[in-house]
């Protein structure tokens, strides 16, 4: 574990992503500060001069210090200003692809933990109340080069100040005046820390019951589930689902709100006091004499922003403090370590797709379970064979694969590719000897050819070669854009809403484009007609061709062009073999599971 702040920690981060942020901060800060106090300072001495000598030279020259400079900080400001406004974008650019890039990286047991998905909610949810985690702090940032520079530049203008008072008498009454302000300043800053504190406590219970909304919302806003909302009046379970949650987020808020509002009155009562007491202190030695009625502009001015300056620093230590936990959570999300061994030998091509797997005494339990989903497999693929596998629900066939492809490591016992065990492999180079269709497969709002070509950039000749092969040539002749056009309608008016087979063919056609010496097909004809997978069944050698193939199913009538069958049961596997092998052993599962399905086609 990083030993620094976390905070600290934080802002190096935020630093490496835009290096240049920080200081065009300071800059920025640095002339949208400068122009009152330049102000300030002339205009005092304007007074004087008007209420003094009058002198219409020096008059004129004041006047003109005070155009000229105000251009010039201007000009500079503005400047600055655009210049910080695009670093900042930038910046949070960056870290926005930063945070992505973590998502898309984690291993694959990480992605499915509910207690990580809690994190990644909790983060954002996190943000959008008073910005809390790496936007508050950047804020916080903000304002401690605000407050600094706003005190560097009161304390040239009160330098002059001291020195007049002090030079005119009356240090007792200095003394009473800055002890008051000094216990006034004090009580502010021990207020602060001890009222951010219980906002904080508030503001993450406000955080959690956003999340539980914003859950509800995402089922109201997916229509996906529009159907079955309105075919079963789910409306009224979710709205009162909803309003339970809305009136929890009120109460929150209200709590909130309350405590925010009672927190404010002890804090504005001492900055009126505060107030007070400056002025009396200034005009008190303006009136004996110490200088003109203009410097009371000035030096009202000087103390009423160091004592603001002071109470303003320990109030952003308050708010850094408070948001400390968020910060950790914000942290703790990238540091998430990658557990699972990357490895760095190469996959060597092996000549004609001559690839085998072994699995070896293997057995894997899903992270928080105490039962095994695979248990004791030892299993062998044979050289460019056509392998189905077939079971009942839960038997670890879909497990088996997840296992294969890497997405999980087994609990136990060994894989090895071609005798070398997987984990020594290049974790993408290995990744890449897959092409597998999950049963959950998911495709994106983009273009077809996108879809199609995933990670690489589209071929339009592979594209349409992999639609043909897949069986989509007919759909794809209908489309307005032909392989440009765009799947749905989240980011473009005129997307294609297409059939779950439709969609099932373009997967099969991701899967065949990437062109990897295994292809796995989980379930790969669920959503097609019969027709449809009539055709994919009898093209099934065409569609793969040299490619060593993997296939699960539920229906055993669909196994039969394969080399092979694996019946998995409970996590094991309980018998291999051909179809008419394992449909000749009356006593096996697979003569079970055949006959129990055979019935419904043979009445």
């Amino acid at each position: 574990m990083h030993k620094d702040n976390p905070n600290i920690r934080a802002l190096k981060l935020l630093h490496s992503l835009c290096p240049s942020y920080f200081p065009l901060m300071a800059a920025k800060s640095f002339f949208d500060k400068l122009s009152p106090y330049f102000n300030l300072y002339l205009s005092a001495e304007l007074v004087n001069e008007i209420a003094g000598a009058k002198d219409k030279t020096k008059l004129l020259t004041l006047v003109l210090i005070t155009v000229l400079g105000n251009f010039v900080i201007a000009v500079l400001g503005g400047l600055l200003n655009r210049i910080f406004a695009h670093k900042e974008i930038r910046l949070y650019q960056r870290e926005a692809a930063f945070n992505n890039k973590k998502t898309l990286t984690l291993d694959y047991s990480d992605l499915e933990n509910p207690e990580i998905r809690q994190l990644r909610r909790q983060i954002t949810e996190s943000a959008r109340i008073d910005y809390h985690g790496q936007q508050l702090l950047l804020m916080s940032v903000g304002r401690l080069i605000n407050i600094t520079i706003s005190a560097i530049l009161a304390l040239f203008l009160g330098v002059e100040m001291f020195v007049l008072m002090f030079s005119s008498g009356f240090s007792w009454f200095i003394i009473v005046l800055a002890v008051a302000l000094a216990a006034l300043v004090s009580f502010n800053v021990w207020y602060s820390f001890k009222s951010k504190d219980k906002i904080g406590r508030v503001s993450r219970n406000v955080s959690q019951t956003m999340i539980d909304e914003n859950r509800i919302d995402e089922a109201i806003d997916c229509y996906n589930m529009g159907k079955d909302v309105r075919l079963y009046r789910q409306d009224k379970l979710i709205m009162n689902i909803k309003n339970y949650a809305f009136d929890l987020h009120k109460k929150a808020f209200r709590t909130m709100g309350s405590k925010r509002f009672v927190i404010g009155i002890p804090l504005t009562i001492t900055e009126m006091v505060l107030k007070a007491i400056i002025y009396v202190f200034v005009c008190a030695y303006s009136l004996v004499g110490a200088f003109g009625v203009g410097s009371i502009i000035k030096y009202v001015g000087f103390i009423e922003t160091l004592t603001g300056c002071i109470t303003s620093y320990f109030s952003v230590f308050a708010d850094i403090k408070y948001n400390t936990p968020f910060v950790k959570d914000y942290l703790a999300y990238f540091d998430i370590p990658q557990k699972m061994y990357q490895g760095s030998s190469r996959v060597e091509k092996c000549l004609d797709n001559e690839y085998y797997i072994e699995f070896k005494n293997v057995s894997f339990k899903y992270p928080g379970s105490d039962s095994y989903a695979l248990e004791h497999v030892n299993f062998k693929f044979k050289i460019g064979e056509r392998l189905a596998i077939v079971g009942m629900n839960g038997s670890g066939k879909t497990t088996f694969i997840k296992l294969l492809c890497r997405l999980y490591d087994p609990t136990e016992g060994e894989i090895l590719l071609n005798g070398v065990n997987i984990k020594k492999y290049d974790y993408n180079e290995y990744l890449a000897v897959f092409s597998v269709v999950f049963q959950d497969y998911k495709l994106f709002s983009f273009s077809i050819a996108e879809n199609v070509a995933a990670g690489s950039r589209p071929d339009k000749g592979n594209v349409i070669e992999a639609l043909e092969k897949s069986g989509f040539t007919q759909r794809l002749s209908e489309m307005p854009e032909g392989i440009s056009t765009c799947l749905y309608k989240d980011f473009d008016c005129s997307g294609v809403e297409i059939s779950g087979g439709e969609a099932q063919k373009i997967a099969i056609a991701r899967a065949l484009y990437k062109d990897s010496p295994f292809i796995i097909l989980d379930e790969p004809t669920a959503a097609l007609d019969p027709i449809a997978e009539y055709e994919i069944y009898s093209r099934f050698n065409d569609i793969v061709g040299d490619k060593n193939a993997i296939y699960i199913s539920h229906r055993l009538a669909s196994c039969r062009f394969c080399d092979r069958i694996a019946v998995f049961d409970h996590g094991r596997v309980i018998q291999t073999g051909s179809h008419n092998e394992l449909v000749a052993d009356k006593s096996g599962k697979y003569f079970e599971l055949w006959h129990a399905q055979a019935q419904y086609y043979n009445n």
